[in-house]
């Protein structure tokens, strides 16, 4: 959960001051922001300016955040969204976590060609701000970012130390997308599909969409969250059209990404009618795909599978992209089967001083909370099979 960082009053923001405390998020200039994001080592599209400013103006529970930044000659060099652990995960420590950018990725950025200077300011400036550890929840684990911080650590003595890890789906959009779709679900899956396609032209012509404008992406949205809050989400009451926080954050987010080329929304219809759609990101050579809708009427003609074949040939047809990051659960029963590429990602304690007690402190009390997460929905998932 995102939220102010304690231990350090909240200041605004100084290129000449570059270990002043954790600024506010809305104090760091925009233009830099956005300059050191084309620069990134590592693309993170939940950490683009436009995205993280609007989930930290007004989604739900996510507002107010502050964060470490790194400056070089005036320039921003590296930049992590913060809350404390207390209101991460009411844990009375003096521990800084990367705040909920609405997206399950923390990967800190970076710029490509001050990577290791960034790192050192960030731990820097963590330390300044009294923090003793940094928690960093769905970080990249094998990327350059994540190599960046591990190296500057290793060299005062410190290891990090990982909570959990799992692998996710993946696409390499450099391949052919005929040849990845045959690869990954087999000709034997790819007729039934086929035929359900088939199936589903019998109610209207089946034709897919990519709204890339502004204006675009205001229709395109509309149609979004009508299916999101039609299906399950919708009876669990966790639609972005059933908050009015996290509706205006994805309005705002959607509409500046657009605006820069930064947000593409999919949508399959049959007919007029929208039967499923997505909303994608795009940082860099990178796409993330962020959510998914469907109407479950037609549930039986797998539209939700059906909108990521013609995502995948999307993509791949795009020189401008090389991969996708499906930013889904591991062993999704949907993208999994489609998206072959595995993405390494974990939840890792990265203690700020050697031997700290605090951060092993840290590291105990949150890999238990874990443990008792995952049995608990394991409990669940027996219990729905019944």
């Amino acid at each position: 959960m995102a939220g102010r960082s304690e231990g350090a009053e909240v200041q605004a923001h100084s290129p000449t001051a570059p270990l002043a405390a954790p600024a506010k998020l809305t104090a760091i200039p925009v233009d830099a922001w956005r300059a050191l994001q084309a620069r990134a080592i590592e693309p993170n599209g939940y950490y683009l300016a436009d995205w993280e400013l609007a989930v930290s103006g007004s989604a739900e529970g996510l507002t107010d955040v502050s964060a470490l930044t790194a400056w070089s000659d005036g320039n921003l060099i590296g930049l992590l969204p913060v809350v404390s652990l207390r209101r991460a995960h009411r844990l009375p420590l003096p521990v800084l976590v990367n705040a909920d950018a609405y997206g399950t990725l923390s990967t800190p950025l970076f710029d490509r060609h001050a990577a290791h200077e960034a790192a050192t300011t960030l731990f820097a400036q963590a330390r300044q701000s009294g923090a003793r550890a940094i928690v960093l929840h769905n970080i990249s684990l094998e990327g350059p970012a994540m190599a960046a911080m591990r190296d500057v650590l290793a060299e005062e003595g410190i290891s990090l130390r990982i909570i959990a890890s799992h692998v996710r789906a993946g696409l390499d959009a450099t391949q052919d997308a005929e040849q990845a779709l045959r690869d990954g679900l087999g000709a034997k899956k790819l007729k039934e599909l086929r035929r359900q396609r088939n199936r589903l032209a019998e109610h209207g012509a089946v034709t897919f969409h990519v709204a890339h404008t502004p204006a675009e992406i205001a229709a395109a949205l509309d149609m979004f969250l009508v299916l999101e809050a039609s299906g399950w989400k919708g009876k669990r009451g966790t639609a972005l059209q059933q908050r009015a926080g996290d509706k205006a954050f994805i309005r705002r987010a959607t509409d500046a990404l657009a605006a820069r080329g930064q947000c593409e929304i999919v949508t399959l219809k049959v007919g007029n009618a929208p039967v499923a759609s997505g909303v994608m990101i795009r940082h860099l050579d990178r796409a993330y795909y962020f959510k998914i809708g469907i109407d479950e009427r037609f549930a039986k003609f797998s539209p939700g599978v059906q909108l990521t074949l013609d995502v995948t040939r999307h993509l791949c047809a795009d020189p401008a992209i090389a991969s996708a990051d499906s930013t889904a659960a591991p062993g999704h029963p949907m993208i999994d089967p489609i998206w072959r590429e595995r993405l390494a990602i974990g939840d890792v304690v990265l203690p700020l001083h050697r031997n700290d007690p605090v951060a092993a402190l840290t590291y105990t009390a949150l890999l238990l909370r874990h443990r008792a997460r995952e049995q608990a929905k394991q409990i669940v998932r027996r219990l729905r099979g019944r």
